[in-house]
């Protein structure tokens, strides 16, 4: 009887604890239900117009102690004359560099004495000069920042210095595909306009006068066009008589109103590749001109971008990504500025796949316009936005940065406020109707960075208009690449003596050993990072590529040479992950 009974309670228990685990599977399967939208309520900022034309707004936010401080202006880098490329980013970047009463060194001394921060910035539509610190030192930091904008001496030296980091920085710019995929679609999007420029050229940083920068900085820097916005724990009354103290006397100047090109309006698809030789990968930008940032259909945009390609769950990602497997990540954006703003579809797919890449990016940008969204995507798509949004406010850098941008882009005095309400109130037809209107894939323009020679043949399909520009932005002749496999093949064969250059050093001789038969080339690769065996060379043309497994200190290194030869001479560069920028190098054959 007693074994009986333990047999009972034994199944009783199997089976109890079977049907716990079939309802935690069942449970597993089914994503809780998402939590009520929490209520959050912003007041409205203090605001007041100085004398000399200063507009202040003031924020009290008292949980921590601690102040945050923009002064901006209605001004940026599209502002350039036209012969001074890169004034307004120069100017901005040396006013703490030197003062009347402190030298650089002295200034960041201070600066960091106190635990604070300080910094100036231009984007192509504003200057912004950032402040923060604890609420204790709220006068010190307004009076350092007083200094920077009213007293700059842009010192010699520290200019020199200036043009000399810079310069480098556009070098390594080049090097980078996202900054030429960028370079193009600017160039496309806008025209004559000034947003086509996304940054100046080596020879427009050399010739940067220190007469130059101080009286662009007296024209530019004036209390009439810009905005003092202060957040944290600060009593509004007593704030504003220091920002008075330091400001008041600040003298106003004339705000000219400038009249740029409108940008070009596209009636075809076309393609532009920029060739950049080797590239084991493609950067695929498609674009088309959009709406500016306070343009009524703000939120209808905003909902239907975050469907298509503002996050992991959107369309693109989970197409080319998770079903695909082209990328690690496929978005879209819009680029909304003040004047004008551009859409953007965008990934990094391996090579081969471009094609099949295009193909669906041009799937979803056409579902999204003419397949009305679910319910589910349209509500998931507000849950994330609406519940993000007041964790942006959460802390004070976020809530400055979004009342900063709500005063330099002129948005409404209650976008804050009802910023929730109106991604609410987009509807599916909303969404249609914006898709429509706004991304526009026959008119789009194609900008691929890659080794044009693997990818022309891939695009051709996508727009009868090509074009193809090398990485310094100059216009190749299209017949080269297409007969350039028709060309006979150079002999690579022999042994070659290269000398590698780094930030203008040489470093120690390559040394590589080539055997061709065809096209096909292998061989020996011997250098200062070790050596290695040639394990995927060819030959097209008068050009050599190659991949290169090397020992270095015991590590297995990758590298990449592409080069042109010129009978015995051999010129071109060599790229591993190991280095961010690509060496150039150059050589002969030894006979």
């Amino acid at each position: 009887m007693k074994k009986s009974l333990l047999i009972v309670f034994v199944m009783f228990v199997l089976f109890v604890n079977n049907g716990a685990q079939v309802m935690n599977e069942e449970f597993r399967k089914k994503p809780p239900e998402p939590l009520k939208e929490i209520p959050f309520s912003i007041g409205k900022p203090f605001e007041k117009t100085l004398k000399n034309g200063l507009k202040v707004v003031i924020f009290e936010n008292k949980r921590l102690p601690i102040v945050n401080f923009r002064l901006g202006f209605r001004f940026g880098q599209i502002n350039d004359p036209p012969d001074s490329i890169g004034l307004t980013a120069a100017t901005v970047e040396m006013l703490n560099q030197g003062t009347k009463k402190r030298t650089s060194k002295q200034f960041a001394e201070e600066v960091e004495s106190i635990g604070a921060s300080i910094a100036a910035s231009s984007s192509s539509d504003n200057i912004v000069i950032s402040g923060s610190c604890l609420s204790i030192y709220e006068e010190a930091v307004l009076e350092l920042m007083a200094d920077m904008v009213l007293n700059p001496i842009f010192p010699e030296n520290e200019l020199n210095l200036y043009k000399q980091n810079t310069i480098e920085a556009l070098k390594f710019q080049r090097s980078q595909p996202s900054f030429l995929a960028e370079e193009q679609v600017a160039r496309l999007i806008y025209g004559n306009h000034p947003y086509s420029i996304v940054g100046p050229k080596e020879s427009d940083v050399e010739k940067l006068k220190r007469e130059r920068l101080i009286e662009f900085h007296k024209k530019v820097l004036i209390p009439n066009n810009a905005v003092f916005i202060v957040v944290g724990d600060v009593d509004t009354k007593n704030t504003l008589k220091k920002i008075e103290k330091f400001f008041g006397k600040w003298q106003p100047g004339e705000v000219k109103v400038q009249n740029f090109d409108s940008p070009p309006l596209r009636n075809e698809r076309t393609i532009t590749i920029v060739d950049r030789k080797g590239s084991a990968q493609a950067n695929i930008v498609i674009s088309n001109l959009a709406i500016r940032r306070n343009h009524p259909d703000y939120f209808p945009v905003l909902v239907m971008n975050q469907i298509l390609g503002a996050g992991a769950s959107s369309r693109l990602f989970m197409n080319l990504r998770e079903s695909k497997g082209y990328t690690y990540g496929a978005y879209s954006n819009f680029d909304m500025r003040r004047l004008a703003g551009n859409f953007e579809a965008s990934a990094e797919v391996r090579t081969a796949v471009t094609a099949d890449a295009l193909k669906e990016f041009f799937y979803e940008l056409d579902r999204i316009r003419n397949e009305k969204v679910s319910e589910k995507e349209l509500q998931d798509a507000k849950n994330y936005l609406t519940g993000v949004f007041p964790i942006r406010l959460e802390t004070q850098e976020g809530l400055t940065s979004l009342i900063t941008q709500q005063q330099l882009f002129d948005l409404p005095k209650d976008y804050l406020q009802t910023y929730r309400d109106k991604v609410n109130a987009v509807t599916a037809e909303d969404v249609s109707r914006v898709a429509k209107q706004y991304i526009l894939p026959d008119k789009a323009a194609i900008v691929i960075v890659g080794d044009a020679e693997d990818l022309l043949d891939q695009v051709k399909a996508y727009a009868s208009k090509i074009e193809i520009f090398d990485t310094q932005g100059r216009r190749q002749n299209l017949d080269d690449y297409a007969k350039r496999d028709e060309k006979p093949l150079v002999d690579v064969s022999g042994k070659w003596q290269l000398t590698v250059e780094a930030q203008g050093q040489q470093l120690p001789p390559l040394s590589i050993t080539l055997e061709q038969k065809g096209a096909e080339v292998k061989g020996s690769f011997e250098s200062i990072f070790g050596k290695g065996e040639i394990v995927s060379g060819k030959v097209r043309g008068r050009r050599f590529i190659a991949n290169v497994n090397a020992s270095f200190q015991g590590q297995n290194l990758e590298f990449r040479i592409d080069a042109e030869v010129n009978e015995d001479q051999m010129k071109g560069m060599i790229s591993t992950q190991m280095i961010p920028t690509p060496l150039q190098f150059s050589g002969k054959r030894e006979r």
